[in-house]
């Protein structure tokens, strides 16, 4: 059970639990283990007189013995009795468990604290435009933050899907283009601009009636015309809020095409800021996969695959060619039936191991909410046979698997480990 301890005691190695909201403090996950002076001199900055620790978790020794705490090695004599390989084999399965389901806790709960944030940038941007373009800077920089630090970062799908529509579509195309972009290697004022202009790049929807906000374009009709002009008028909003010009390029270019069959001004892939590059990519692999109306929507597979197949001459072919090595040709989300016809759901992916992501497997033997997710890299015998749709799978596949109707992505930073606990299929 973790404990508190006063900051001045604080000391490399120990595990400790930050209790404040993900963008009032700088590191990239709220529980971790210190690993430097810096760190503790950060957290010491931060105001608090105490934190949460783990003891189990930790390197370093308490501090101080508690009260009536017996010392390690002492008290008993007696050489514990072996664990048996049940009981070991239960035990690993539930901390795998547990783990699993903190990290999907965490990543819902951050995910929906930048929706609620974004949420009420969008509602400030007409009373207070200038108040609200800091706000977006500030979401953006929060991000790009938790992005910075050193480690692998998966790419996960989401339970719950929080925030309302255009909402979820707007965090999803930043985090996703971030990810991109830090894969590419941008820097850092050019990747700051580039989250900051996909954050708002819908914002001229708001200047729309409700039945043009979405639509599918390649359906032709007065609603579409009429949805073209949020190009032009979230322009002219994000003016009044005064986004860096690198920000209004995202904004003004996201739905350009490298063929010059884009909208408004048909410019060509050398007139496309590289940010803008990205943008235009993740939105509409975004769209794909949550489309307007929902009936249309395609799984995270097809979506990448018509976009390889159909829509190579629309994108930059490295930025294309990349998003599909971050992704994986199972992106998270995508419903799968596996080598030794077990149907599964892909949960996250490694971006420096795209063919070997992580999976929900359906056991119907197994509660789902205790189903363990399986590291494939480390599963020699099992791959990926096939993609479904999720009308395809049968009855008591779908409900334990549950598919998404709305897809919502996050990040997971993880430090000297895979995404997941690395599970052995038995």
């Amino acid at each position: 059970m973790p404990s508190t301890i006063a900051v001045e005691e604080l000391q490399i190695g120990m595990f400790i639990h930050l209790d404040m909201g993900w963008m009032a403090h700088p590191f990239p996950l709220s529980s971790f283990k210190i690993a430097s002076a810096e760190q503790i001199a950060t957290i010491r900055a931060l105001g608090l007189t105490r934190v949460r620790w783990s003891a189990s978790r930790s390197d370093a020794a308490r501090p101080m013995a508690e009260p009536g705490a017996v010392p390690k090695g002492h008290g008993d004599c007696k050489k514990p009795q072996a664990e048996d390989d049940g009981a070991a084999h239960r035990r690993a399965q539930a901390e795998a468990l547990n783990a699993q389901r903190a990290a999907l806790r965490r990543c819902e709960k951050q995910f929906a604290e930048a929706a609620q944030d974004l949420k009420r940038v969008t509602d400030r941007c007409s009373a207070d435009p200038i108040g609200a373009g800091e706000d977006a800077r500030r979401l953006a920089g929060a991000l790009l933050d938790k992005m910075g630090a050193e480690g692998e970062l998966c790419v996960r799908v989401l339970v719950e899907s929080a925030g309302d529509r255009a909402t979820a579509h707007a965090l999803n195309v930043t985090v996703l283009a971030l990810l991109m972009a830090r894969t590419f290697g941008l820097a850092h004022e050019e990747m700051l601009a580039m989250a900051t202009g996909a954050l708002m790049h819908d914002v001229g929807k708001l200047d729309l009636p409700e039945r043009a906000r979405h639509m599918d374009i390649d359906q032709p009709s007065a609603e579409a015309v009429l949805y073209r002009d949020h190009v032009a008028l979230g322009l002219a909003r994000a003016r009044r809020m005064q986004l860096d010009p690198q920000a209004l390029l995202v904004l003004a270019q996201h739905h350009e095409a490298a063929d010059g069959s884009g909208f408004p001004r048909g410019l060509g892939l050398d007139q496309m800021s590289t940010a803008s590059r990205v943008v235009a990519l993740v939105n509409r692999y975004d769209s794909l996969c949550n489309a307007a109306p929902p009936l249309r929507s395609l799984t995270p597979h097809e979506a990448l695959s018509k976009l390889f197949a159909q829509s190579r001459s629309k994108f930059d072919n490295t930025m294309l060619n990349g998003f599909i090595r971050m992704m994986g040709i199972y992106p998270p989300g995508s419903v799968v039936q596996l080598t030794d016809d077990r149907y599964a759901m892909v949960m996250s992916v490694n971006s420096s191991r795209p063919l070997k992501p992580t999976v929900l497997v359906c056991d119907p033997g197994t509660p789902a909410h205790q189903a363990l997710q399986v590291d494939l890299e480390r599963a020699a015998d099992l791959g990926i046979r096939r993609s479904l749709k999720p009308q395809q799978l049968p009855p008591a596949a779908a409900e334990f698997l549950q598919p998404r109707p709305r897809v919502a992505y996050f990040f997971e930073y993880v430090a000297a480990e895979a995404c997941a606990p690395r599970e052995a299929v038995s």
